[in-house]
């Protein structure tokens, strides 16, 4: 049989099946048998034929297309959530665009064409710096539409959202410096305006006031994710009249930078200060010293993103777990924490 000129009449008559039945197994296989479908499938995979998508998709009025927004595409933070979110739309007929949400000067009117012009059904959002009145645009615009936010998300807002335990973290890694002795911990932050900042943060100075842990204005080091954040906070912590023993940070890459710029002011990792980071992007088992961090697990935070999506444009009511997931997290020691010297 010439597979390029394989019908679907051909496919029914392999299959011995009505080309109703056939049409039924590519739309809605769940409406058929397991021996139909399989028969079906048998015949699709003996004939070589190939689902012409793009007219079936213009006959369903879909794109067939769902949005990835991620807020800094060079981050390498990004890479395995990217991962992940590919491989829950694989075996689907949904493809997956992805935009640097950096290089929108208006984010909300570019997603509403989006979904306007039918490029894309669906929006899963890596970046959650919206404002009150952008989140509003999109609720309104958007009503039908699905969107799900991974990694950041939107506080008071009814979009679905995968997370990690984020302030579990922040308290894991306050946790592991306390029960090493530490007594004087420094949290360098991210950015003010960003969610991540804000939980993290919160989680520092909670888990401090359990532990009883004395807290200053020195305490807390406003920053971004990036290592020139690091550098500079490393920089004012050097110029403390008391310096702390140990620092957390809100990512790995300000504990790159913290731990670079203390290395070129003589200051060792971790016999004079230990730093822990946050998320185990891949060169913390790599660096030197190899990073004590919080281990965030990216690929499942994109996989169940993604997985919330397809049920969502399939119309598969999900259970709220699933719109509304928290993903543990874990505490990854390594090189870079050590008992202070005064308790050695």
């Amino acid at each position: 049989m010439n597979k390029r000129n394989t019908t679907i009449q051909d496919i029914a008559k392999a299959a011995g099946v009505s080309t109703a039945t056939v049409s039924r197994a590519l739309s809605n296989p769940e409406l058929l048998s397991h021996t139909k479908l399989l028969a079906v499938k048998e015949a699709i995979k003996h004939t070589g034929y190939r689902v012409n998508r793009n007219a079936r998709n213009l006959r369903k009025q879909k794109a067939a297309a769902v949005l990835v927004l991620v807020p800094n595409l060079g981050n390498p933070f990004f890479s395995k959530i990217l991962s992940g979110i590919n491989k829950g739309f694989s075996g689907t007929d949904y493809s997956v665009l992805i935009a640097d949400s950096e290089s929108f000067d208006d984010k909300t009117q570019r997603i509403q064409n989006a979904f306007q012009d039918g490029q894309i059904d669906g929006l899963i959002s890596l970046d959650g710096a919206f404002s009150e009145n952008e989140v509003a645009e999109i609720s309104y615009h958007l009503i039908d539409k699905p969107v799900v936010f991974a990694c950041e998300w939107v506080e008071n807002t009814d979009f679905s959202s995968i997370r990690s335990d984020n302030d579990s973290g922040a308290r894991l890694a306050v946790q592991h410096l306390y029960n090493l002795g530490h007594r004087k911990i420094t949290h360098i932050s991210g950015p003010d305006s960003n969610i991540l900042t804000k939980v993290r943060q919160a989680g520092f100075l909670s888990e401090c006031k359990k532990l009883k842990l004395e807290l200053t204005n020195e305490n807390i080091i406003r920053g971004d994710f990036s290592i020139q954040a690091g550098y500079a906070a490393a920089s004012q912590i050097l110029s403390f009249s008391e310096k702390p023993t140990a620092i957390t940070c809100a990512s790995d890459e300000i504990a790159i930078g913290v731990i670079s710029q203390l290395r070129k002011a003589g200051i060792s990792v971790p016999n004079d200060i230990s730093v822990v980071g946050f998320d185990d992007i891949e060169i913390s088992n790599t660096y030197i010293p190899t990073l004590t961090t919080v281990r965030q697990d990216r690929f499942e935070l994109g996989l169940s993103a993604s997985q919330a999506m397809v049920k969502s444009l399939n119309n598969v009511k999900p259970q709220l777990s699933i719109y509304n997931k928290v993903i543990d997290v874990e505490l990854v020691v390594r090189e870079s924490t050590a008992p202070p010297l005064s308790t050695k």
